[in-house]
């Protein structure tokens, strides 16, 4: 969809819907709103009066203005309670309001900047979170649907941004830049983790992110088994074993055009990509296995979010590291009981083949040392117990250092993708003791999101270094006013809000 800015007032607007708002609880209209009312003659009081229309989050109220606007439809979207409004709030207002056009068939369509008026946001994060919104709330992978063609033909393809101050329009354009960036790759992030295995192999994968890599301008090497091996990579290549395909070590670098000097930070963001996880000798339950193809969600997390900051040029030297393979049972799978080395020489016996995750960000970790980084971010699907913990909606992160712990917690504020800190908690450590090596890859049922994040920590030596713990969060199992069900993209622009913060 293509995005475009306009400073002018949303009631003379020439477009097929224009897009106004309300908070939960008001009667009387306010700003942009009022302009709109007056010009219906007070239609939307009306309404108002009546109690047809809360101004609930997401809800929305459709006005057809017959001829009194240049805009044949009125669209407004409710922004819950004012008291709790935010950039969330204006994100999935947007998305709410994108998502009726498509089903009014709308070809395009112009919105207001959803908290950047009384609601004092800052206008290029409202412009941002709009634009995101709009984006995000339009996704649907139609790769392998028939009428893929005809269905996403009926998608509004332009969304006007309008803004009345003049003065805000640098921010306002610049917001929507960043937010158009930033939805974008986490779009492609979902399109990754919805693909079927059978289609997104780990070549496939190293081939797509190098395609993508090479239209944006970003350095990218993959690595394969031979190399690996010659690096000592023995934790990795051990879960890759038991597949047919091979193994492949993507490495996505981002370093700024028309930056002097070469002492901008380096910031490592490490994703763990199972193209598919059956869990190997030690084999996941048949009934919900066949949503392991998002088990490389980290990785498709951090390849996006290093393409966004390439897009947008960001002053920051950005690594993106994803270990890729497929975990599966065959006479040569790795068993239970067997001992691999990581690349640092630390020796791990296999009590679990399903706690493969940790295998492969274990020499990912030990490779990202050599970047002499100021911080080493890994991402993913590693836990069950992160999702009883807590819930579909929150992620874990698990960080000692305090720098970095704040700047994850308050890019995860910006972004609106949660994140709850998580201890590190050092007497568990004992729980992956083992007589037969430096330690065991699970320590049982207790603590699994805990005991996961110290057997990492094992192999994050040398450098600031935070765990996101997101397998609760990649996938989401229902349908609702602001997304569809499927693949999340979760921490794509979380994490471009980190490498913001160091840029």
């Amino acid at each position: 969809m293509d995005i475009h800015i306009k400073q002018g007032l949303i009631q003379q607007e020439e477009s097929d819907l224009i897009v106004v708002n309300l908070f939960q609880g008001e009667t009387v209209p306010a700003g942009a709103l009022k302009a709109v009312d007056q010009a219906l003659d007070g239609l939307i009081s009306t309404m108002l009066e009546a109690g047809d229309f809360k101004g609930k989050l997401g809800d929305t109220h459709l006005f057809y203005s017959r001829g009194v606007l240049p805009a044949p439809r009125v669209l407004v979207v409710g922004l819950g309670p004012q008291e709790e409004f935010g950039l969330e709030q204006a994100r999935r207002a947007a998305a709410a309001a994108a998502r009726r056009a498509r089903e009014l068939g709308i070809a395009q369509y112009s919105t207001i900047v959803h908290g950047g008026g009384v609601a004092g946001l800052d206008a290029a994060r409202a412009a941002q979170a709009v634009v995101e919104g709009s984006l995000l709330g339009l996704y649907r992978f139609m790769s392998h649907k028939r009428d893929a063609a005809q269905e996403e033909a009926g998608g509004p393809a332009a969304v006007t941004v309008v803004e009345v101050d003049a003065a805000k329009m640098d921010a306002v354009r610049e917001g929507a830049r960043v937010g158009q960036v930033a939805a974008g790759m986490a779009n492609l992030a979902r399109d990754l983790i919805n693909e079927p295995g059978n289609y997104l192999t780990p070549r496939e994968l190293a081939r797509r992110l190098r395609a993508e890599a090479e239209q944006i301008g970003v350095q990218a090497e993959v690595l394969g088994e031979e190399e690996l091996a010659a690096l000592g990579a023995g934790s990795f290549l051990a879960v890759a074993q038991g597949s047919e395909e091979e193994a492949q070590f993507i490495i996505l670098e981002h370093r700024p055009q028309g930056v002097e000097g070469g002492d901008l930070p380096t910031v490592v963001l490490v994703g763990k990509a199972i193209t598919f996880d059956t869990g190997g000798i030690s084999i996941k339950p048949a009934e919900a296995m066949w949503q392991m193809k998002d088990d490389m969600g980290g990785g498709a997390a951090v390849a996006g979010a290093v393409l966004a900051a390439a897009r947008l040029n960001l002053p920051v030297h950005a690594v993106a590291l994803i270990p890729s393979c497929d975990n599966m049972p065959s006479g040569k799978a790795l068993k239970p009981g067997d001992v691999v080395r990581a690349m640092n020489g630390k020796t791990v016996e296999i009590i679990s083949t399903d706690a493969e995750g940790r295998q492969v960000l274990a020499d990912a970790l030990c490779y990202a040392a050599r970047y002499d980084p100021v911080a080493v971010v890994d991402v993913a699907t590693l836990t069950g117990s992160i999702g009883l913990a807590l819930g579909r909606q929150v992620a874990g992160v698990f960080c000692d250092d305090a720098d970095l712990r704040d700047r994850l917690l308050k890019a995860s504020e910006l972004a609106g993708e949660a994140l709850w800190p998580m201890p590190l908690h050092k007497p568990y450590r004992k729980l992956i003791d083992t007589d037969v090596a430096d330690m065991k890859n699970s320590g049982g049922r207790y603590g699994g999101a805990i005991i996961g994040a110290l057997f990492l920590q094992e192999f994050a030596e040398g450098y600031p270094w935070a765990h996101l713990d997101i397998a609760s969060t990649v996938w989401q199992e229902e349908n609702s006013a602001f997304a569809v069900r499927g693949g999340t993209g979760f921490s794509t622009r979380l994490l471009l809000e980190l490498l913001r913060s160091y840029a």
